[in-house]
């Protein structure tokens, strides 16, 4: 039997498990390669706002991927099409708008010339506030679509501008080999890159002056901050660095910026690079602007580019199930026909074939409650606007909400302190004025004084004015503003009684108060104030910060006070906050210091003649606390369309109202459907108020299905007023129809009762068309379609078209911007001569085939929320119902992500309608405003009022509008009226305070 050879099996178990091994040790470095190989990617910054910027257009060649440069002679094109299943649209337009796709460099540079010696790429960007670099970062068209492109000479520039964003870039080409070291000076802030080769990937940040927007240098000053001082960089002549210089300028100061070298030699100063060691990056001299292949993204466009992930400063911008409920099915309209009883519907502020004056529309449009609180209200922009509030802005200034508060009694404090303390803390109710808009020279009165007990002599005076003694008073006024209150007791003070006589000499405290009344007449020239009563300098008002008491005059005893008929209300002086002891204490003097003259006597002489420890600094009492009752002002706003305030939010809608509905419904809901459906929360309730013959309500619902899941309710409902009739006709019935207008039915209570408004509701599956008129607006509609996409890919929904109306751009290729952005439905209508926005949008409309489609009129520099379109269709409905969203227009600097801005509440042109309602109002004036916009969106409003229609306004939440200056745009030549609205009239600009103007509506026949 042949042996078993152990020792040869034993060595070649050895080599089996070291090839084991080794093969393990090649499988796990493969794995870890592949793994790192994407993870390079991730540790980029994205490209854009919200993961939206417009990057990826290039791949590491540099090649174009994205929009198409072919020029198409047609001059109209309609395209639909459905999306293959499974395809995403954002990856047919600039590498997948709308997600956060990797940051792709450019690696390597474009073939190099000899001819692009002598200058670089100069890319500006406009209308851009702050002086950050990282602000410029955040700009929507940053740094793809600047609004300029041309050349520079050398890295020295001065445009003497403001508010506006540099990125510099190109080739450095140095003299000699050796140690080099840069500088970058500037107003405002800067950066200057550079990197080791000459790819623009490898950039390097070098030196920089600032990044809080606050720092600056003169022109020529290098060495200000040691940030602007680069360490030494080895460069060889033989070969090309490419460089990148950021610079924000904001609205102040000399803008300048330069960037200086020198070799790393003691003793040796700062020279301006020239033009002699510079060259381009590539020739855009001949590319149109939505080429953007040809722009090298780097490091420093594209680092710090998002704000910090931290709590939105709006609570707007918090999230709600209003923004995603339109994903959640909805239950079909037609199973819910039978769960209220068909009722009449022809509200009474309809104002049909009522003559109405140009722009008198505005006056006839109300506004909707909404319930539960969406937070469209800027409560981050009421530090500079609190239009909210009733009080005029100058009196919150002066007196705050004291008048809200009622001060607590400390312990042991006795009566008269207390009397002294409330007359002066506290304002009566009685003493405010009628108008609050009269002025405020009224506001403070002559100091008057409070008799605190018959005086000593035999003299008569007259006694104070108390809340026993009301004839002493002037007639009570009660304040506009303070009429919603209950009873002003528990929340106001009225005037102070009395203080009891104290046990020695009759004290007079001299009190600050409000009168209502006219200025008292100067009274008989007499010995001055008692010297605890005066005040150096000028007037300060109630909440000032208090000083020590000045220099007594030469008076020693209280004396009647006297007024100078020169001084106005404003400039009577506030008391101190004194104690009658100290207040009725006599201090000795001497003779001398009694006839000192004012005039002689200094603030250092006036301390020294001061005993030490007579006069003392009010001490502070921190345990001092107050009562108040709940306050709800948006109880005191109504349902009229107010122009004057645009921080405000949509009005609430009170909470036992809007459960009150819900739960009449859910109550007919569960006895026609046998507790199919059951209630899980509320999402919205909307309310359109009629006080004579009810009010119309939209209810959103969330509702789960017994045996399935959950389910949308979303419907109009009626709740009709007891014994309210709609009149003799129906305005929507056939004339035919022999049934009779349903007559009012009352609940056993006698309250109101729900019921289905007959030819109102609203339609999921409808065709929204979004008409925009363009001109040269390149770096617009690229964001614009950019948008579209992320709309489409964010929604799942297909059924909405863009028709762009192109007048003769020569920035950009629209109609091939158009095929390539993947949208499902488009169309392409090209026009010749002046932009003319009536004309366009008309021009859009008629190009929509289906009459019983939505057309939304549309401005090119929208930001839209996810939910818009759903927004959209159910606030229009055929014949009944159009739909004027109101959009908050960003501030300059400000963006989506932390908006800045003001509430558009006096445009209209933004402006969502069934295409038969708009022609059968006669679609836009095209005649009168060929040559001139700004009012043509107020004069439809007027027409699609006088038809009969209602228009929704509403404040829809992340609904934005960008800022834009017009400077360089199609206004140039143009007129531009005074009056009216519409987005492309002139928008209230914000002045340097930051509180937003407003204009005005025409006053009716103007």
């Amino acid at each position: 039997m042949p042996r078993l050879p152990v020792k040869k099996l034993r060595k070649q178990v050895k080599l089996l498990l070291l090839l084991l091994l080794v093969t393990c040790a090649a499988w796990l470095t493969y794995v870890h390669l592949s793994l790192a190989r994407p993870g390079r990617a991730g540790h980029l910054r994205p490209g854009g706002r919200d993961g939206e910027r417009l990057s990826g257009v290039t791949d590491s060649r540099g090649a174009q991927v994205g929009l198409s440069t072919q020029r198409t002679e047609d001059s109209s094109e309609s395209h639909e099409e459905e999306q293959p299943e499974g395809s995403d649209p954002s990856l047919h337009f600039l590498g997948g708008a709308g997600r956060p796709a990797a940051l792709n460099l450019t690696q390597q540079a474009p073939p190099w010339q000899e001819e692009f010696k002598g200058q670089a790429n100069l890319h500006v960007f406009e209308d851009w506030c702050g002086g950050a670099v990282g602000r410029l970062r955040r700009n929507l068209h940053f740094p793809l679509f600047p609004h300029t492109r041309t050349t520079v000479k050398k890295l020295a520039v001065s445009p003497k501008w403001k508010n506006y964003g540099l990125r510099i870039f190109g080739f450095i080409h140095p003299a000699r080999d050796g140690d080099v070291q840069f500088s970058v000076a500037s107003d405002d802030n800067s950066e200057f890159w550079l990197s080791p080769s000459e790819s623009p990937a490898g950039a390097q940040l070098m030196a920089f002056v600032g990044k809080t927007g606050t720092e600056w240098t003169a022109p020529g000053e290098f060495t200000k901050f040691s940030s602007q001082v680069s360490k030494p960089r080895r460069l060889l002549a033989s070969r090309r660095y490419y460089f990148e210089l950021l610079h924000k300028q904001d609205d102040r100061g000399s803008d300048h910026v330069e960037v200086g070298w020198r070799p790393f030699l003691p003793g040796l100063k700062f020279e301006v690079i020239g033009s002699a060691h510079i060259s381009l990056f590539t020739d855009e001299s001949t590319l149109k602007m939505d080429h953007v292949a040809q722009v090298p993204q780097s490091p420093a466009s594209h680092v710090g580019g998002h704000l910090p992930r931290e709590e939105p400063r709006a609570d707007m911008l918090r999230p709600d199930p209003r923004d995603t409920f339109f994903l959640v099915p909805r239950v079909e309209p037609s199973s819910l026909e039978d769960v209220l009883e068909p009722c009449a519907y022809a509200p009474t502020y309809v104002v049909k074939d009522f003559p109405i004056a140009r722009y008198q529309g505005l006056q006839f449009v109300y506004l909707s409650f909404v319930y539960p609180n969406d937070y469209t209200r800027l409560t981050h922009m009421e530090t500079e606007n609190k239009c909210f509030y009733r009080e005029s802005p100058l009196y919150l200034e002066r007196f705050g909400f004291y008048k809200y508060m009622k001060m607590d009694r400390p312990d042991g404090e006795d009566e008269a302190e207390e009397v002294q303390r409330r007359a002066f803390l506290f304002l009566s109710p009685e003493d405010f004025l009628e108008d609050e808009d009269e002025g405020e020279g009224e506001l403070l009165d002559s100091l008057e004084p409070s008799e605190a007990s018959p005086p000593q002599s035999g003299q008569q005076a007259p006694a104070a004015p108390t809340a026993e003694t009301p004839s002493a008073a002037p007639p009570p006024r009660r304040s506009r503003a303070l009429s919603w209150a209950a009873p002003p007791r528990p929340l106001f003070l009225g005037r102070a009684p009395p203080p009891r006589a104290p046990a020695g000499p009759p004290p007079k405290v001299y009190v600050t108060r409000v009168r209502p009344g006219p200025r008292a007449p100067p009274r008989p020239l007499g010995p001055r104030w008692p010297p605890f009563l005066l005040h150096p300098g000028p007037p300060r008002p109630p909440r000032a910060p208090r000083r020590p008491p000045p220099a007594p005059s030469r008076t020693l005893g209280p004396a009647p006070p006297t007024t100078d008929p020169d001084s106005s209300s404003e400039a009577a002086p506030v008391t101190s906050f004194l104690s009658l002891s100290q207040v009725l204490e006599p201090r000795p003097r001497g003779r001398a210091e009694a006839e000192a003259a004012p005039d002689e006597a200094s603030e250092d002489s006036a301390e020294e003649a001061v005993p030490q420890g007579r006069w003392r600094e009010e001490a502070i009492d921190w345990q001092r606390t107050f009562s108040v009752g709940a306050l709800d002002f948006e109880l005191l706003r109504s349902d009229w369309n107010d122009l004057r305030c645009n921080v405000s939010g949509n009005l609430q809608l009170a909470e036992a109202e809007a459960v009150d509905v819900v739960a009449q419904y859910m109550e007919r809901l569960h006895a026609r459907q046998q507790g199919r459906f059951s209630l899980l929360r509320i999402v919205n309730v909307e309310k359109r108020r009629d006080s004579a013959r009810g009010s119309r309500f939209l209810l959103e619902l969330e509702l789960q299905e017994r045996g399935g899941g959950r389910r949308r309710l979303s419907e109009y409902v009626f709740l009709r007023l007891p014994g309210a009739r709609v009149g003799d006709e129906d305005p929507d019935a056939d004339g035919d129809s022999s049934e009779p207008p349903p007559a009012a039915t009352t609940r056993p209570d006698g309250r109101p009762e729900l019921c289905r408004p007959r030819h109102l509701a609203w339609r999921q599956d409808v065709m929204v068309h979004f008409i925009v008129p363009v001109k040269n607006q390149a770096r617009w509609v690229a964001q614009f379609l950019a948008d579209m996409v992320a709309l489409r890919r964010r929604t799942g929904d297909s059924r909405f078209s863009v028709t762009l109306v192109d007048f003769d751009s020569d920035d950009m290729d629209v109609q091939g911007a158009l095929r390539s952005a993947g949208l499902p439905r488009y169309q392409y209508l090209r026009r010749t001569g002046n932009f003319e926005r009536s004309a366009g949008l008309q021009a859009g409309v008629d190009a929509v085939q289906d009459a019983s489609s939505i057309v939304f009129l549309c401005d090119l520099h929208i930001h839209f929320p996810p939910n818009i379109l759903d927004c959209v269709r159910k606030h229009c409905v055929e014949g009944k119902l159009a739909f004027a969203p109101v959009v908050m227009r960003l501030g300059c600097g400000s963006s989506p992500q932390d908006p800045h801005g003001y509430w558009e509440v006096n445009g209209f042109g933004l402006f969502g309608i069934y295409k038969s309602d708009f022609d059968r109002v006669g679609g836009m004036n095209t005649e009168e405003f060929r040559d001139q916009w700004g009012g043509e969106d107020w004069e439809l409003l007027d027409r699609v009022l006088q038809a009969g229609l209602e228009v929704e306004r509403l404040r829809v939440r992340n609904f934005f509008h960008h800022y834009h200056s017009r400077r360089g745009m199609w206004t140039q030549g143009r007129k531009v009226p005074r009056g009216g609205g519409g987005l492309r009239a002139p928008s209230p600009p914000l002045p340097q305070d930051g509180q937003p103007l407003h204009r005005q509506a025409p006053m009716p026949g103007r």
